[in-house]
This record gives C-alpha cells, structure tokens and sequence, in this order.
C-alpha cells in the first residue's frame, strides 16, 4: 500500500469515474480525427518545410517528416492504449500520475504545460505574419508597432493580432466542445482544399534537379530536421486530451488519434516534394514558404488563396492545441495539485471556463510580448519528454491489475513502446545545449510549486 505521503502516491482510476465533476462525452472518432488534422496540419506545413530545408535537411527534409511520423506512430500507438484504458481527462499527466506516481505525474503536466503554452504562443506569432500578409494584399496594415513582440531594434512594442486570436480561440471553447469542432471541421476542409491547390498547381512547376543534392546537409541533417518538424506533429497528442468527453473511447481513441496521424503525414511528405521541387532548398529560408513559391511560378491567383489558407490553418492549431492545454490545466487543477478555482465546471455544458482563460491570458501575454525564436525548441523538448513517459508507461499499464483491461492494445509488445522511447531519446539528443538548460530552470521552478502548494494539497492527502 503506497503511503499517503509517499512522492510515488498514485491516482486510482475509480476515484476519477466516482468524481461527480465530469466532463460530458460528446465526441466520435471522425470528431477526433479532425481535431487531430486540425492540430497537425498548420504552422508545420506552411512554415516548417521552408526553414528547415534551407537550414538543415534540404530536399532530404521529406524523410524528416517521416522519420518524425514514425517517431510519433509508435507513441500514437502508446497514447491509443493509455486513452482507451484510462479515458479521463489529462494526457500524459494523467497517466503518468496512474502508473508512475504523483511526482512524476506533476512533472509530466509541467512538461505538457510547457509544450502548450509555449506552442499556441509561437503559432499565434507566425498567425499574426501570415494576417499582415494577407492584409497588404488587400492595401491594408496594422500599425508596425502592434505587428511583433516588444523589440528595440524592429521598433515593434505588442504583437497585437496574437494577443487577440488567442483570447478569441478561448470564447470560442468556452462556448462548448460541440460547437468548437463544428468551427474547427469547417476550417480543417477549407485548409486541406487550400494544400491540395497548392499540390495541383505547383505539381506541374516541379523540376527534379532541385533535387539535386537530395540530401546536401547528409543523414546528419535529415536527423537534425526531424529533431525540429516534431513540432509539426504537435496535437495529435492533444486528441488523447479530449478522452473523457469521447463516446465509447475504447474504439474511438485508436482510430481518432493514429488516423489523424497517417492523414497528416501524407500532407507533409507531399507539401515537402513539390515545394523542394519548385524552388531550390537554398532560397526557402522565408517564413512563408508556400505562398513564396506560388509567387516565384507566377501563379499569383493561387498565393492569395494558400495565405488565407494559412490563417485559416493556425486557427486550428490554435484551437486544437487550447483544448487540449485547458483540459490539462483543468485536470490537475481538479486533483488538488494546482488551485482548484480553475477545476470548476461552468453552465449545462460542463466548461472549465476559469481553466480556458487562466491559461489564455498568461499565453497571450507571452505571444504579445516575448520574441519566441529562441523558446519554440522548448515546445519539442516538452513534447519529447511526455511521448517516451507515455512509451516506458505502457510496460508499468500491462502490470497495474487496478486499472480494468480491455480496449487498443499496442502490438508487439513490448518491443514497440521500448523503440518509441528509444527513437524519443535519440530526437531530444539531437536538440541544442541551449534547450537542454532552458528545459532545467523549467523543471526546477515546476519542482518548487510542487513542494511548495501541490504536495499539500493534493487529493491523496485525505485519501
């Protein structure tokens, strides 16, 4: 029997199903699959093939997307047991706390926390680059103070557009999941039409000797570029988010969150070969990679389309990736270790309000106000962490008796979770020194709320 002051306590999972303040399922696996493609498909497919070609993988940055895909299949695979079997609200947090303890749950959230907060922040940034954009072609423009973070040298103050769309994604979670995914599936149909222009225009522009060398930067670089477009895959994680507002999770889990993944991996390898093949990787190092090269084909009809597209697209991510930061925020809010003000559900409908805007103004702060070129890897090394937690989990889920069988199975066990923490290990070496102590302060000040607050008031104490 675990001591109730024990680092090590861990959740059991009747406690959540006897909780009364519940989340109410409402959600099918085709809902699931396109909160998924909505998450995925966005910053990393407008923005990502461009910087990270010219930079690191050149035309080689196709077996980058799938050398990450494959990366994040084996933990889809994982996070499609866990979800199925424990199908509460949380992700990695969650299951963490179930099967490694509290600490190592806490810290899991912390990780997540950071993935979220620090992803909806650089997305919002690179959203409000593509609305001046879009904007300028219509003769229109928004202050240059008010278009970027707080900098001396740009002469920018507030990125004014980033504050505004995160505050917007959050009334429109507070209005209810129902119709959140409604707006969300309207979006994802226009942007995927937008990518599929861009495939059927810019197919015929394709000249193979742009891929000629296909790899310049060698194995080294298609490596290093996967260690990077990992966080063109942020969100399909997120999907595991919404479990315990899923209809009958045990089926809809798996097929939501793996077909999710395999719809945008398809998109990423495609957008990827046609885009190195209009231009040379050389010239891709722009942040908007996609319109540019409609641009340089002299197809400009289509470049208005494919940037609305992009605005459209990040809204998603947005959205998606909100979701799932405030189900997180409600989740250990409700187990005690954070203030659970922000736990308490509000209306008919069951919303963590208070959870959605708590997190929505301290994230739309930090994308108004602080330059994220330096923090984005963050979000990788967050996302990393929680993907080989949730692989080595499963090996420690098979031996929990507490938690009732049944539901997605991960094939080839155990070889298949061992491999996908491997494979997590090797990408988080990859990333620079730089992230490696940035990650550290993170987890220091997140062990210092956790011995400070969280341990005395969490749940398990009266239990």
């Amino acid at each position: 029997m675990m001591k109730r002051n024990s680092l090590f306590r861990r959740k059991e999972l009747n406690i959540e199903e006897s909780n009364r303040n519940k989340l109410t399922p409402s959600l099918g696996s085709i809902d699931l699959m396109f909160l998924g493609v909505g998450a995925v498909v966005g910053t990393g497919i407008f923005i990502l093939p461009g910087t990270v070609a010219a930079k690191s993988a050149g035309p080689g940055i196709i077996f980058s997307f799938v050398l990450a895909a494959i990366v994040c299949a084996f933990s889809a695979l994982c996070y499609s047991e866990f979800s199925s079997r424990i199908p509460i609200a949380g992700s990695a947090y969650s299951y963490g706390y179930m099967v490694f303890g509290e600490l190592i749950g806490w810290m899991l959230g912390w990780a997540l926390v950071l993935e979220y907060g620090l992803a909806v922040a650089s997305v919002a940034s690179g959203w409000s680059a593509y609305l001046n954009s879009l904007l300028r072609g219509f003769h229109l423009q928004i202050p240059h103070a008010m278009t970027a973070a707080f900098s001396i040298k740009n002469g920018t103050i507030v990125n004014l557009p980033a504050i505004i769309v995160v505050l917007v994604i959050a009334a429109l979670l507070t209005a209810g999941i129902r119709e959140s995914t409604r707006v969300n599936t309207i979006m994802v149909v226009v942007k995927i039409v937008v990518i599929l222009l861009f495939l059927a225009v810019g197919i015929f522009y394709v000249r193979p000797e742009n891929w000629n060398p296909f790899l310049p930067y060698g194995l080294s670089g298609v490596f290093n570029g996967a260690s990077i477009v990992i966080f063109a895959y942020l969100g399909f994680d997120a999907v595991s988010s919404a479990a315990e507002e899923v209809k009958n999770p045990q089926r809809n889990m798996p097929i939501g969150i793996i077909g999710a993944l395999a719809i945008c991996t398809i998109l990423y390898v495609a957008v990827s070969a046609v885009l190195t093949g209009i231009v040379s990787y050389k010239e891709l190092d722009v942040t908007d990679p996609v319109a540019f090269a409609i641009h340089y084909i002299h197809q400009d009809w289509a470049a208005g389309l494919i940037s609305l597209g992009a605005v459209t697209g990040m809204i998603t991510v947005l959205l998606v990736m909100s979701y799932g930061a405030t189900r997180l925020v409600y989740a250990i809010s409700r187990d005690g270790l954070l203030p659970k003000a922000a736990a308490k559900l509000s209306g008919k409908k069951k919303i963590p309000v208070r959870a959605t805007w708590i997190f929505a103004v301290c994230v739309s702060l930090v994308a108004g106000f602080i330059p994220l070129d330096e923090l984005a890897a963050l979000v990788n090394m967050g996302t990393l962490l929680a993907f080989m937690a949730v692989s080595v989990g499963i090996l420690f889920l098979r031996k929990n008796k507490e938690i009732p069988e049944g539901g997605f199975k991960v094939p080839f066990y155990p070889v298949v979770p061992i491999i996908s923490f491997l494979l997590c290990l090797f990408l988080i070496s990859r990333l620079s020194a730089t992230t490696m102590i940035a990650c550290g302060i993170w987890f220091v000040i997140g062990l210092l709320i956790y011995f400070i607050y969280g341990r005395k008031h969490s749940n398990l104490n009266g239990k």
